[in-house]
């Protein structure tokens, strides 16, 4: 079993110390989203490697070392400035965490992801070229993957229409993307990737692959029996069955172009159930809660 902490919030910006606390205690529930009264309890000897995903790493730095699982660490970093991500530390602080998380689970190990691209007046196509080479630079000898993406129309990204004030790509934009951007991580001595997208830039030099496919699994493992992930919001992803530690609406970031959050109630509203000795993330069990074994 590879776990996601997490595709659906940050628990490494905001729940460090509540992962810890269950991975001390052997064991996680996880609320399905979709059928609220099943859980799901992980036990942490059935996991063969954790993938985490954050956009403030910083939290969790401390306590890698005490994980004794193969880890994958996707770090979100982008251009964007306060309008877009109002609660993100500066991204200096963020470069700064990835230096330190390469030097404990290895270069191999860490993936940036440039996600998602959004072009507006404000963050128009050179924006974006300079912005990617800077960091590039900035990460040269730390990181060797990269992965982009573009935005897609999720709710919250239609809620927040007017201050996203989003402009259509055309076929220029992503050629100009494809060759400053493939130029930019090959001279830094990286590969960019795309991953999920319908949009082909291999011919300007990106690879294309998954986030975690059966090779990158294999490494990990040594297994091979892994099953494709029913992924349910993108029908094109290829990665391995992974199984996620998070729950929507949770993330304080608070990032305008979210497709995990699309309600700040309730994401305050949640937060404020947050307990760091609960078995789930969100809230505590329930006498109603089906509880089910995930093996």
């Amino acid at each position: 079993m590879i776990l996601n902490v997490s595709g659906r919030t940050d628990i490494p910006a905001f729940y460090s110390e509540w992962f810890m606390n269950r991975y001390k205690a052997g064991f996680v529930d996880v609320r399905n989203p979709y059928y609220p009264k099943n859980v799901n309890r992980i036990y942490f000897k059935d996991v063969d490697a954790i993938l985490f995903c954050s956009k403030n790493p910083i939290p969790i730095i401390k306590y890698l070392k005490l994980i004794d699982k193969p880890i994958i660490f996707h770090i979100t970093l982008t251009p964007y400035k306060k309008d877009l991500e109002p609660n993100l530390p500066p991204k200096g602080e963020i470069i700064n965490a990835i230096k330190k998380i390469s030097n404990i689970i290895g270069i191999e190990n860490v993936y940036v992801r440039y996600d998602p691209i959004l072009l507006n007046n404000r963050y128009n196509l050179e924006y974006h070229i300079k912005s990617f080479d800077n960091m590039c630079k900035l990460l040269n000898g730390y990181v060797k993957h990269i992965i982009v993406s573009f935005i897609d129309e999720y709710k919250n990204v239609k809620n927040n229409f007017k201050i996203l004030n989003l402009k259509e790509f055309d076929e220029n934009d992503y050629k100009q993307i494809g060759i400053n951007l493939s130029n930019s991580a090959r001279k830094y001595n990286m590969e960019v990737q795309t991953c999920c997208e319908k949009e082909n830039l291999t011919q300007y030099g990106f690879i294309r692959n998954d986030c975690m496919g059966g090779n990158l699994a294999f490494k990990l493992t040594g297994k091979t029996n892994f099953k494709k992930w029913n992924a349910r919001n993108n029908k094109n992803c290829n990665c391995v069955e992974m199984v996620d530690l998070g729950a929507y609406n949770s993330c304080k970031h608070f990032c305008k172009y979210c497709y995990a959050n699309f309600d700040e109630k309730e994401v305050n509203v949640n937060y404020s159930k947050h307990d760091k000795n609960s078995s789930l993330l969100i809230g505590n069990i329930k006498e109603q809660d089906l509880i089910t074994i995930r093996k």
